[in-house]
């Protein structure tokens, strides 16, 4: 019987493209699962042979626990310089998903604070 080894929603491509390159390198049996058309699905790498799960367990932990490090190392290196993450930057790579989300919540806000309005 298959085994879940690693969760691919949420993770970034570069993880996951890391995360099957230490499974292709330790030649690791597995496969791969899509969240399917709807994503209804858990995307996500699945152990073929249950008897290696301990040790993939141990190789995802250490490359999360070393991944943790790196990518912390390289925020504050870009904090340094100055390259801080801001709103007008989330604006410009996805303008469309940015003025939805702000359109509900103004929304959410409007229905939540609508009521005081017309106690008085």
């Amino acid at each position: 019987m298959a085994k879940l080894i690693f969760r691919l929603r949420g993770v970034p491509d570069d993880e996951a493209r890391e995360v099957r390159e230490l499974l292709d390198q330790h030649d690791v049996d597995y496969y791969e699962t899509s969240a399917g058309n709807w994503g209804m699905s858990m995307p996500g790498l699945w152990l073929v042979n249950n008897s290696e799960k301990d040790h993939v367990k141990m190789l995802i932990d250490d490359y999360q626990g070393q991944r943790v490090i790196r990518v912390r190392a390289e925020r504050a290196e870009r904090e340094t310089r100055g390259e801080r993450h801001t709103l007008w930057q989330e604006f410009c790579q996805q303008p469309v998903r940015f003025v939805v989300y702000l359109a509900f919540s103004l929304g959410l806000l409007y229905m939540m604070l609508s009521p005081w309005f017309w106690i008085g």
